[in-house]
């Protein structure tokens, strides 16, 4: 099958044809990609053999620190990095097409909350726009400028103006969303505690070393009781991925139609854990056709049978990934 044949149908994808989407692209993937080429030779594994998405083997995350991982041969438009403390390597997720990632993003916020056109978009990311690479400024970015409305925009200090534009806002016909970091939130909370009435407040995680790290409970806990606010939402998403996972509440992710989640044990990368069990997290991304579509992360977490998934935390020594093969 060949790439635009495989992007009309990530665009349609739907639960009954997602299974066979996804062998579809393994085997695009084991042809075109050199390195997952290499790795699946490495384990030993005939492309012919798998015939079923449980058969799949999962790169590790690592090796996008170590590598370019590209599905073929084309010119990158730009290059999403992750953050990383200093001298630590970084992982990059190169990019063939800016309206690949765009249309994806979209998809999967509207599919849940409903469209983006006309709603408030403030965003509250000091820490991602201080660098630059971030997959997740590209893509508030862009929900910015598809929402069309005055008052959008970023927020990097400016909380006292920040706060009056919600305070105005909160009553409006369509609730804003104010998407930011955990810590940024946390200033806010503190120094500008209001009831923000239906506004949805969505945290993207990550203290970035500015505050002591807490849980997810505790986090949205303080928020929903400085904000009058009944749940937090939460947003999953990564470097890695092209495709994201929206929690509306308690932090149970519903994945974009082109992502899936399963688990796998932690001690034995190959072995897949029973749905409802913790585990590892895998991660199928049908977005990421011109990288890598399967990918073990370093994220624990449980999926259960309708496909939401929890996220508990980080695995232990995640520097060294699942199975390290192709780690040097």
């Amino acid at each position: 099958m060949t790439r635009a044949q495989l992007l009309e149908q990530i665009r349609t994808v739907t639960t009954e044809t997602f299974d066979d989407l996804a062998l579809d692209i393994f085997r695009y993937q084991a042809m075109h990609n050199n390195i997952y080429a290499r790795y699946l030779e490495l384990l030993r594994v005939e492309v012919s053999s798998v015939t079923q998405t449980t058969d799949i083997p999962y790169l590790p995350i690592a090796l996008f620190k170590q590598y370019r991982l590209k599905s073929g041969h084309w010119p990158e438009v730009r290059t999403f990095t992750s953050s990383g403390t200093t001298g630590a390597a970084t992982s990059h997720h190169p990019l063939r097409q800016e309206d690949w990632y765009r249309e994806n993003a979209r998809r999967a916020f509207e599919r849940q909350y409903g469209p983006l056109a006309g709603r408030p978009v403030l965003a509250l990311l000091p820490a991602y726009l201080e660098r630059t690479g971030s997959s997740l400024v590209f893509m508030a970015e862009d929900f910015i400028q598809r929402s069309g409305h005055p008052d959008s925009g970023f927020f990097l200090d400016d909380l006292p103006m920040l706060s009056e534009k919600l305070r105005r806002l909160k009553g409006g016909p369509t609730p804003p969303l104010l998407i930011g970091v955990s810590f940024a939130l946390l200033d806010l909370a503190e120094q500008h505690p209001q009831d923000l009435g239906q506004t949805i407040v969505m945290e993207t995680g990550g203290m970035k070393g500015r505050r002591k790290e807490m849980t997810r409970q505790e986090l949205h806990a303080t928020l929903s009781a400085a904000f009058g606010l009944e749940q937090i939402h939460s947003e999953y998403g990564m470097t890695e991925l092209l495709s994201q996972a929206y929690a509306p509440r308690e932090g149970v992710f519903l994945p974009a139609p082109t992502l899936r989640a399963s688990t796998r044990e932690i001690t034995d990368p190959l072995s897949p854990t029973p749905v409802g069990r913790n585990g590892a997290l895998n991660l199928i991304d049908l977005a990421n056709v011109d990288t890598i579509s399967f990918i073990a992360t370093d994220d624990l977490g449980r999926v259960q049978a309708n496909g939401s998934f929890e996220v508990l935390g980080r695995m232990d020594a995640s520097d060294v990934r699942g199975c390290n093969l192709l780690v040097v």
